[in-house]
């Protein structure tokens, strides 16, 4: 899911392929207007004035495919969703299953509709055109010779409502372009240029760079596949350009590093400018150390300079003039590591789960088990942050009180109980739920509203 660049649509997908698309309501924020905003630098409103979203159409993006030479079923769900530029009133967005990637056009068009037609009882529209004159009432006039008569026709009109149609507005959405056959493993990035004529997509071992005009053709940047497989040692998670700068781009492995790219230096980009690594980290290495250290996904702040990441037991914020350790770290899922393997047995260790910033780059939130929604602020005393249960009623969990004893509410207490206790008695258990989980979540660029999905429901919290 993701916001457009001015926070007026909100676009998400599902597993089935299809695209739902959610427009702000006009006339909720009577007092302020985005310009306004943006010169003050607030980015929140009043409760009774919070920006409300409503639906506005929906599409088949993706059907599901079959390759053929390497018998392998592509999916219908969709992976990414990137909004491009607006151009005439008309929106433009990309979305990416796992092979094929498409230009969507959605513009509204003013459409009539009959609402009413009242047609003489006496005639129906199979005979209409060869009735006889002698069925209608009101005609005296003998028939013609052949028994039929059009000139009835004419004075039909005064039988019919003032009010035949009714205008309304309606969005027609049409694919523009279709980008494949560019990615042999699955695509987990697409990036939109702000050049606003090309993009990246990203699958496990090369990113490729398209022009929007151009479906049949892209350029390969960064090619990581080894000549034996046998001694791949790390896969690309995650990619995004710059915000500003245009040669500028990010990418993200499965080894913890985050790699900044300058396409001006060469063609092909293997060699990385700056590697951003947490060069301060410790502990002893175990078998769980390189899948937990993975990123899952990376997302630019506004002013270029910081990034946000997010792997299985932490969240960071990283300086891109600063490449030996993050600015800060967030312990997402502290209190787990001593059920790694049994989070390797079921899987859930390779969970991804989204990360997003608000417009100013001074806040941050995830997604965690339990459908716990983890907010943070930079430079906040509390580092434990603001916990939320995502459903129709949340409720706001306490992180940062005091209790005798580990509860599921409080993460840091948990982690201490652990470490305090040095064995838990329900140490077979989990305390959270494995099954409900947030993974993706998106933070409206202007206000402090976050969207965030859990299993088919859509949820939006506002401060």
């Amino acid at each position: 899911m993701e916001f457009d660049k001015n926070g007026d649509h909100l676009a998400v997908g599902d597993q089935g392929g299809r695209v739902i698309i959610f427009e702000r309501q006009t006339g909720k924020e009577g007092l302020f207007d985005s310009s306004s905003r943006r010169d003050s630098g607030q980015f929140s409103l009043p409760l009774w004035q919070h920006p409300e979203f409503k639906y506005k159409t929906e599409f088949q993006s993706h059907e599901p495919e079959f390759d053929y030479l390497k018998s392998v079923e592509i999916e219908e769900k969709i992976n990414k969703i990137r909004w491009c530029t607006k151009l005439n009133r008309s929106l433009f967005l990309l979305t990416a299953n796992d092979r094929t990637i498409k230009l969507w056009k959605i513009k509204e068009q003013k459409v009539k509709k009959v609402k009413q037609m009242d047609i003489n009882p006496f005639v129906t529209s199979e005979n209409s055109l060869l009735a006889d004159k002698s069925f209608m009432s009101g005609q005296s006039e003998p028939s013609h010779a052949n028994g039929t008569r059009l000139e009835w026709t004419d004075k039909m009109n005064g039988t019919l409502p003032s009010h035949l149609a009714d205008i309304t507005n309606v969005a027609s959405r049409r694919c523009r372009r279709v980008y494949a056959h560019a990615h042999d493993f699955n695509i987990n990035s697409i990036s939109n240029n702000s050049d606003g004529e090309t993009f990246l997509s990203g699958d496990d071992l090369r990113i490729n760079v398209w022009n929007l005009e151009v479906r049949d053709q892209c350029f390969n940047i960064i090619d990581m596949k080894p000549n034996n497989m046998e001694d791949l040692t790390e896969v690309i998670t995650s990619a995004e350009f710059h915000p500003f700068h245009c040669n500028l781009l990010a990418y993200s492995s499965s080894r913890g590093f985050i790699r900044l790219v300058d396409m001006r230096k060469s063609a092909l980009c293997d060699h990385s400018v700056k590697i951003l690594q947490d060069g301060g980290s410790r502990g002893p290495k175990t078998l769980f150390s390189e899948i937990i250290t993975s990123i899952s996904d990376m997302k630019y702040a506004m002013d270029g300079r910081h990034i946000l990441s997010r792997d299985y037991m932490t969240l960071k914020l990283w300086d891109t003039h600063m490449d030996t350790s993050p600015v800060a770290t967030y312990k997402i899922h502290e209190h787990l590591r001593p059920k790694l393997s049994k989070l390797y047995t079921n899987d859930a260790i390779f969970d991804k789960f989204d990360c997003c910033l608000n417009g100013d780059g001074l806040q941050f939130a995830t997604g965690s088990y339990s459908n716990h929604l983890r907010i943070f602020s930079c430079g906040a005393e509390n580092e434990d942050g603001i916990t939320l249960e995502v459903r129709k009623s949340p409720n706001r969990k306490p992180t940062s009180q005091a209790t005798t004893r580990p509860r599921r509410s409080s993460l840091s207490n948990l982690t201490r109980g652990f470490y305090r206790q040095g064995q838990d008695s329900s140490e077979n258990e989990i305390s959270c739920n494995l099954k409900s989980k947030l993974l993706h979540l998106a933070w409206h660029p202007t206000h402090n509203l976050i969207a965030c999905s859990v299993g088919s429901s859509l949820f939006m919290y506002h401060a």
